[in-house]
Parts: structure tokens; sequence; C-alpha cells
């Protein structure tokens, strides 16, 4: 296991000085929403605002320094004060933290008064309600699904289901639902009988998500392969979905509840010897940052300190450029991909990782698409209310996939990649599936 990490040493909303910020509370008992440090460190600048794909889009949406700052000292100055509709059109990108010269970290103030507003504002009888959870709870469907992915399958994209869930529940029938597999992560890693490398030195244990076990265990399977190549021992302990999903839909005491499991779950890995990695980075941004800003959980500092993405913990602890270098891509994968870097990507300082990491590799070109934004966001896109909206945020990421020489797509993230093979039709690969094709023969 390596050594304990600060995690404020990569939190881009500290850009580029250093500095560090104690944990704050976010949710004091019975003291409900008040002013926080880092509101008054705004001084207005709209960086945030020109910074944010959906106030490019929607003239009517405020911008994150109305949702952030200036909605918190609304409501220090006013008990009374209801927080505005408007911070439900947040897509929780956080491109407004990444972008903030001050270091305020308005996406914590966004989540925190989304959870407000979601929890006094909304009735719990709303259709948009009821539609939120089950989205911000994809891995309870996902678990059910599993059970028959094949009828799932069949039945989530069938043409009458699929008009009758855009009436009844507004999700739009525009959307393909991924696929789940036939046999998900965990139970492959059952069947294989765990671990095939042991190593007191070098651990890693894998929160893999939902997304990897249920729909594409494929990049999971890739994982734990590419570690066991370079010496490791992989765990994969119990664990619940990252929250990321319940952040966006202001459904804190879900998000709590699953974080409360899997702080339990990772520290003891990490007790053992292990270092925490994920293959989405918009998990291992939900366990280094987003858990310590909302939750006091014992232990959530120390898993902060301890959680990487998979790629960034290679670089780091590996020669895997060095191997990469001296290998070759041959064969379905020996192709010209365009990048997209996820946004939550961007806020953890990791958006030129795979384009740096695949730069000298034989029988590949990975092209970089621009710093755009792919506009799914999560759950954001899969509402009817903001389909159109996403599809217009994601359109800049379209034409630049579909101007690079690249016929398929590449992300970590994968939402982002159901996005991309939306709108372009491109396969879409994570990049831990072409570190395994060229190192794992």
């Amino acid at each position: 296991m390596s050594d304990a990490r600060d995690p404020t040493q990569f939190d881009p909303v500290v850009p580029n000085t250093g500095e560090e910020y104690e944990p704050l509370e976010v949710f004091p008992e019975d003291e409900g929403f008040d002013l926080r440090p880092g509101a008054d460190s705004c001084y207005k600048c709209s960086t945030c605002d020109t910074n944010c794909p959906v106030a490019e889009v929607d003239d009517d949406f405020p911008g994150p320094k109305f949702q952030g700052p200036e909605q918190w000292r609304l409501k220090q100055t006013d008990d009374d004060y209801e927080i505005d509709p408007s911070i439900s059109e947040c897509s929780n990108c956080l491109r407004c933290d990444t972008s903030c010269p001050s270091g305020v970290n308005l996406a914590q103030m966004h989540n925190t008064a989304r959870g407000e507003y979601v929890d006094n504002q909304v009735s719990k009888f709303s259709v948009k309600y009821v539609r939120n959870r089950i989205l911000a709870n994809y891995r309870t469907s996902a678990y059910f699904a599993s059970m028959v992915p094949r009828t799932a399958n069949f039945f989530m994209n069938f043409g009458p289901v699929r008009w009758a869930m855009e009436k009844v529940m507004h999700i739009p029938s525009e959307r393909e639902f991924p696929e789940f597999a036939t046999q998900t992560f965990r139970q492959w890693w059952a069947e294989r009988g765990g671990a095939k490398v042991h190593s007191e030195d070098k651990k890693i244990a894998y929160f893999h998500g939902c997304y990897s076990n249920y729909n594409t265990p494929e990049v999971a399977k890739a994982l734990v392969r590419i570690y066991e190549y370079f010496g490791y021992e992989v765990m994969v302990p119990e664990q619940k979905c990252s929250g990321t999903p319940m952040f966006a839909n202001g459904m804190l005491d879900d998000a709590r509840r699953h974080a409360e499991t899997n702080v339990e779950n990772l520290t003891a890995a990490i007790e053992d010897g292990a270092d925490i990695v994920a293959s989405c980075t918009s998990c291992s941004m939900a366990l280094r940052n987003e858990y310590p800003e909302l939750f006091d959980i014992d232990g959530i500092d120390d898993l902060a300190a301890h959680t990487y993405d998979a790629i960034e913990y290679l670089r780091i602890h590996t020669d895997v450029r060095q191997e990469l270098e001296q290998a070759e891509i041959s064969g379905e994968l020996a192709d010209e991909f365009a990048y997209h870097a996820p946004c939550h990507a961007r806020n953890q300082g990791l958006e030129r990782q795979a384009i740096e990491l695949f730069r000298n590799l034989d029988g590949v070109s990975v092209e970089d698409v621009g710093d755009s934004c792919s506009g799914i966001s999560g759950t954001y896109g899969w509402k009817s209310e903001k389909y159109e909206k996403s599809m217009e945020i994601g359109s800049e990421m379209f034409e630049h996939m579909e101007e690079s020489e690249g016929t398929t797509g590449m992300t970590e993230c994968p939402t982002c990649a159901s996005q991309m093979e939306h709108g372009t039709g491109y396969d879409i690969r994570h990049p831990l599936e072409l570190i395994e094709a060229a190192l794992i023969k």
C-alpha cells in the first residue's frame, strides 16, 4: 500500500495553490443551511457561469454562482428563504468547481442545496420524484434486471414499453437502455475463485461500482488482469453505489446509507494494506472528494486519502507507460480512437492521462476531441425534460468526434460512453481495455 495521500492535494477546487482546507461538516444537527467558509471567498467574477455547460444552452438557468454562494448568502439572511427550483437544472458536472479561481467549493453548496430542496420542497408523490428516485438508485434496478438479463434487455428497449415509460415516467424514448450482462462481474469473480495473485506488499481493493458490475464486466475483468499482471493482489470488497447519481438528484439520505457501507468495507481493506482503485472517474471522485465534503463518517478521510482512479494508480505505482511503449496492438483494437475526458476526470486533474499513456503505443492512435461536456451527466440526460438540453450540450463533442480520424470512442465514464455512442453511433472503449489488449496476451 502506498503512503496515505492528503486528498486536498488533488482537489481541483484549490487550483495551483496547495492550500489545504479543513473538512466541513455540512449537515450540523438542527442547524439547517448556514454560511460556510468559501461563500465569502466568491468575488462574483462569473468564471463558473461561463464554464457551465447548462448555462451555455439554457438562458433561463441562473448559473452556478447563484446556485452556490448567492443562495447560501440569501439563506443566511432569511430563515424562511426557500431554495430556488432551478437547482434541479444543475447537472452536477462540477466544471464550476474546476474553473473557480478562488477555490470556492461550489459542488458542496449545490449538493447541499439540492438535498434541502428535494427534502423540503418536492412532493414525494410526484412522478418526477419517483422517477428521479428510481434513476438515482440504479443499482437496485440493475440488481433485479441482472437476475433475468435477457428478458430485461428485451423489454427495456421494447417499443411499447419505452413509449409507456416516456408517457408515465418521463424517461425519453430516444435513449437506448444499456444492456445488462448475462454474467455480472461479481458472479465472474466468484466463479473464478477470487484473486489469482497474492502479495503482502502490493494490494488494491477494487471499487467496481454499479456499471462495471452489471453492464460492462469486461472493463472490470480487464482491471483485474492488468493489476495481476503487475503483481498486485486484487480484493473485491462488498460495496454499494458510490452515490454519485444520488447526489445529482438530491437524494442525500440514500447516498449516506450507501456511503456508510462503502466506508466501512473499504477502510477495512485499507487496514489490510490495500489502496482503493475505481475504474469509473465519477466513483473515484465521489469516494475522495464528495464523501468528505458531505458526510461525517468514521474513516471517511482515510478512504479519501487512499482512493485513486485505476489508470492514475497504474501511472503512479507501475511502469505501465514503459511497458506500453514496448508493446503493440493488433486485431480488433488496432484502431484510431476519439478520446473524451469526462468532466469528473477533469475535476480530479486526470483529463490528459489516456492521451499521455497511449502516445507511443504502436498500432493505435488516440486523439483528444476537446474539453466539451458530453451532456448526459449521469441521470441528467435520462429525463425527458432535459433530453434535448443534454444533446445540445453534447453537440460539440459529437462534432469533434466525427471530425477526428478515429471511428471508435474512448472514455473512462460509462454514462459519457453511452452519450458518445448515442450521438455518433461509434463503439466506445475504456482505456483499461486497450491496456489489457496490449499487455495481456
